[in-house]
């Protein structure tokens, strides 16, 4: 158990910056659904450049491999027919009208926002059912 502490104190701090950027605050993304604050965006975008200089970092300077020796491997991803857009649809739909990003969820809940179980609980669900119906799904 004591090798997972490092993942856990990473998820707390993570889960502090979410609360404490505003980042999980319905009133911001509301904003920026409304074109209202550049907040969101900025955020979004520091996630976004973030992640690519981590992974030309992983790429580059790693040799492929992770601390304790195993390949990484970052495939590339193939266009789809439209299953990503769609995917795309449903994921802002969803952001929109519940005014919550999945990341969040685990932060607000680990507040004790009633609000954010029951997000939680519905994409439990969700999983649950794309997990049932996966197998007739177009992918």
């Amino acid at each position: 158990m004591l090798r997972y502490l490092p993942y856990l104190c990473s998820g707390v701090l993570f889960g502090f910056v979410l609360i404490k950027s505003e980042a999980a605050s319905w009133y911001r993304i509301q904003e920026m659904f409304h074109f209202q604050s550049f907040h969101m965006y900025g955020i979004l975008l520091s996630a976004i450049l973030t992640a690519f200089v981590s992974i030309q970092l992983i790429r580059r300077h790693a040799r492929g491999q992770s601390l304790d020796g195993q390949a990484i491997e970052i495939p590339s991803k193939l266009p789809g027919r439209g299953s990503y857009i769609f995917g795309g649809l449903i994921f802002g739909f969803g952001w929109g009208l519940v005014g919550l990003c999945p990341g969040p969820v685990f932060a607000l809940v680990g507040t004790g926002s009633m609000g954010a179980m029951v997000v939680l609980a519905g994409a439990l669900q969700g999983t649950w059912l794309y997990g049932a119906l996966k197998q007739h799904l177009p992918h």
